[in-house]
């Protein structure tokens, strides 16, 4: 057993692995997170892991006479929560083929609480037999429901027709 189960027994863990094959998926699906807010450790931490150290997001006093004013989250902190925040359903037919058209919009600042809308954006044959790909319209919006970050993620997805013979 899990920890995860030992606080919440009746938690089914094998719920979140799905089996979506890609005759499954539909223009226009959405789905939206929980809301996460970044924090000065984030910051921190992630500052830490990529050695970057830029004055926007770790010198407050700098900040003041820039024109945000404060400290920004990394663009890179922002995208890594997002996708990570997307990763509710387990899809054991899918695979990342990778991530499109990133942008950030705005900027995020500690206190923030971001969440991610995800639509399915495009479905196309793949040259790969048995597999087709998906899009997903990434979208991190704030507390104020203002467009933070956007991106494509492509999803290299199994044919059902495939897997049945």
């Amino acid at each position: 057993m899990s920890l995860l189960h030992d606080f919440y027994p009746s938690y089914n863990l094998a719920a979140v692995f799905i089996k979506k094959y890609f005759e499954e998926f539909c223009l226009s699906e959405v789905r939206e997170t929980i809301g996460r807010t970044i924090t000065e450790t984030d910051i921190v931490l992630h500052a830490g892991q990529t050695g970057d150290f830029y004055p926007h997001h770790m010198n407050e006093e700098w900040c003041k006479t820039q024109p945000f004013q404060k400290r920004i989250a990394h663009g890179t902190l922002i995208f890594s929560v997002a996708v990570g925040m997307t990763a509710g359903l387990i899809n054991e037919v899918a695979m990342t083929y990778g991530y499109e058209r990133l942008r950030f919009l705005k900027p995020v600042f500690i206190g923030d609480t971001i969440r991610v809308r995800i639509s399915i954006s495009d479905i196309k044959e793949h040259k790969k037999p048995g597999f087709g790909l998906v899009t997903e319209k990434v979208e991190a919006l704030n507390q104020n429901d203002d467009l933070v970050m956007i991106c494509e993620h492509i999803l290299l997805v199994q044919k059902k027709t495939d897997a049945n013979g």
